[in-house]
């Protein structure tokens, strides 16, 4: 079966469509500190309103525990959509109650309403089928269709991503066609040479992707938190870096495969290392296997890759054909310990091919060092989903879509 299209759906002239976004966009004091999820949602959108559809929209935000807290309210998200979508969106104070029920009401062809978090209902996100399909149901009654263009929660099976897309006709947006077209790019013939750049905090959010594109890339380079359990694989002592200690067997495994295989997984050469986690720590540049000399020996941990370190991973990444980078390089937050990211982020501006960030803390990361979206190839919205997709997963929320 193919996916099915915004075309299966046909005519929506006049027709209230239910369009589930990923609007879980990052809130400081009730600011939204990165919209790219926002802008995102906007091509799909676009095209409903031009077809003069109604126009509702769900999502969720965060991580409440089905039920409504302030601090997660969709409100900032929506207000954000209007300025960028340029007209009046209405906004619902509860999910499927009194006000969702009279924002939908009130609907005229060509308008939105976004209703509020999903998650502050607990049939959103509940693991028995009965209870999700129960609010599935709710949502489905205020839509004629369903389009499914969240793609940050594809891999989730939940009510608003699964069910519902079960009791209406449904469809993917245009985003979920833009990122799986991309994601194909990176697992079917790409162009070589191909390189994955992994970074993060933990090695083992990262093991079934490495596992499934050993075979498929050139080269790895591993960075961030992760790398700690890399290299003391490898035999280096890694001071209080983290450190996975029951994934070091795994590890081994995998660069015993790579070098079986001819995949060269690039470790660092040269460690920032602090005295403690923090923006105005004491740090020191050493090599990798100088981590437990420096001032803080056994103390000390990275927290970014070295200078020397981050221009070989870039000169690597600016020879390469297609580029996947998942994961920051270091605490990128803090200023002195961002270099390693700034530099992946600079070296896939660069290439002369397919460049992908593949989501979540690397996609934050590009927007806070002032690099701008245009600038890559693709930033993908979904850093969980793209690493399943990549991992050969089924995804819930695609299968049920035709995919």
């Amino acid at each position: 079966m193919a996916l099915r299209t915004l075309e299966s759906l046909g005519s929506l002239s006049g027709k209230r469509v239910i369009v589930r976004c990923d609007l879980n966009v990052p809130l400081s004091d009730s600011k939204i500190s990165d919209d790219g999820r926002i802008r995102a949602s906007l091509p799909t959108l676009n095209a409903l309103l031009a077809q003069g559809a109604r126009v509702v929209i769900i999502s969720h935000l965060g991580r409440p525990d089905g039920a409504p807290e302030a601090r997660f309210s969709l409100k900032p998200a929506a207000e954000r959509l209007a300025e960028l979508i340029g007209k009046p969106v209405a906004f619902a104070t509860d999910t499927v109650g009194d006000s969702a029920k009279t924002a939908v009401a009130a609907l005229e062809d060509g308008e939105l309403a976004v209703l509020e978090n999903l998650r502050f209902n607990p049939g959103e996100t509940s693991k028995d089928a009965d209870q999700r399909r129960v609010f599935a149901s709710q949502l489905a009654a205020f839509g004629d269709a369903f389009v499914s263009d969240g793609f940050g929660v594809v891999h989730r099976k939940q009510a608003s991503v699964f069910e519902l897309a079960e009791l209406l006709p449904s469809a993917a947006g245009l985003l979920i066609e833009t990122e799986l077209k991309v994601l194909d790019r990176l697992t079917e013939n790409p162009e070589r040479p191909y390189t994955v750049v992994l970074g993060g905090s933990k090695v083992s959010d990262k093991l079934g992707v490495i596992a499934h594109l050993l075979p498929r890339v050139d080269t790895i380079l591993v960075g961030g938190g992760m790398v700690f359990t890399f290299l003391a694989a490898a035999g280096h002592k890694v001071g209080a870096s983290l450190l996975e200690v029951d994934q070091l067997d795994t590890v081994r495994g995998y660069l015993t495969d790579a070098a079986e295989r001819g995949v060269e997984i690039v470790l660092p050469t040269d460690i920032v290392v602090a005295a403690k986690f923090g923006p105005d720590a004491d740090f020191v540049v050493t090599p990798i296997d100088g981590i437990e000399d420096t001032p803080f020996a056994e103390k000390g941990l990275g927290l970014d890759i070295g200078p020397a370190t981050a221009e070989d991973f870039a000169r690597r990444i600016r020879a390469s054909k297609t580029v996947f980078w998942n994961g920051p390089a270091g605490v990128f937050e803090f200023p002195a310990f961002a270099q390693g990211t700034r530099a992946i982020a600079a070296a896939l501006t660069e290439v002369d091919g397919l460049s992908v960030v593949g989501g979540g803390d690397s996609a934050a990361a590009v927007r806070v060092l002032g690099f701008t979206d245009d600038q890559f190839g693709h930033i993908s919205t979904g850093g969980g989903a793209s690493l399943e997709f990549l991992e050969g997963k089924r995804l819930p929320g695609l299968e049920v879509l035709g995919w």
